[in-house]
């Protein structure tokens, strides 16, 4: 089973996307960082379950897509994933 590491970057992400959804909901803030979370623990079983990121020339960093959010990922080794960032989809993608 593939660890799965949150960098500070992805845990800021969630902040932030919990304090603006919160500014009109806070119990969907908490449902929406819920939602983020359970999707990235397929990476457990299937670490290669996203797709390559389209802008980026590398294979090991992968995303998933939830909504309007991509959980960008890398493939650190074969025992651990790194989420790196949980991006809009509206926004330019910054790495």
């Amino acid at each position: 089973m593939v660890k799965i590491n949150w960098t500070t970057q992805a845990k800021n992400d969630l902040i932030s996307i919990a304090e603006y959804i919160g500014q009109n909901s806070k119990k969907y803030a908490r449902i929406q960082i819920k939602r983020i979370r359970e999707r990235t623990r397929q990476l457990r079983e299937h670490p290669n379950s996203g797709r390559e990121v389209p802008e980026l020339d590398n294979p090991r960093i992968r995303e998933l897509i939830l909504d309007n959010y991509r959980i960008i990922y890398c493939l650190v080794s074969d025992e651990r994933v790194d989420i790196l960032t949980v991006h809009h989809s509206a926004r330019l993608l910054d790495l």
